[in-house]
């Protein structure tokens, strides 16, 4: 997607302000019954839903992609498997290397969840006026470019 011609610099308060957003819907977005239920620290929710996304991956692979260091990461599955949310498994060309994967518990966690978190962003939704929805639509695309531009980068 090509941004338009800006002919300024976007207001100095508008980065903080899309942060302070963001963080806040995060956060309000992040507990839900299913994850109070299941005992889930943000850390462990994030993990268990890259897995579920991600399908059967290397640890040393989530570990990247979710930025945390191998010890914790280790914890953090081991944690999650004696849930029987996820299943660690050893590679069998490369016995260093280990496999995780979501369980069918786990699974149906992370779709409780996401479940929950849209049935709230509805209501949320539904309490908006017609143009302030319409501007949150029309805000998407370039939110997700946005989201884009920082995948790599700092966050």
């Amino acid at each position: 997607m090509t941004a338009p011609f800006v002919t300024h610099p976007p207001d100095l308060d508008t980065a903080s302000k899309l942060r302070i957003a963001v963080g806040r819907l995060s956060r309000r977005l992040r507990t839900t019954a299913a994850t109070r239920s299941a005992g889930l620290t943000p850390t462990k929710i994030s993990i268990l839903l890259a897995v579920v996304r991600g399908g059967s991956v290397r640890l040393s692979e989530l570990g990247e992609t979710e930025g945390i260091n191998p010890t914790m990461l280790s914890r953090i599955v081991a944690g999650l498997a004696d849930a029987g949310l996820l299943e660690r498994t050893c590679d069998p060309g490369d016995r260093r290397a280990a496999w995780v994967a979501a369980t069918p518990k786990g699974r149906r966690l992370a779709e409780r969840m996401r479940r929950e978190r849209t049935d709230a962003l509805n209501a949320a939704l539904r309490e908006l006026s017609v143009q302030e929805r319409q501007l949150i639509e029309a805000a998407l695309p370039a939110l997700e470019e946005l989201a884009e531009q920082l995948k790599g980068g700092a966050a």
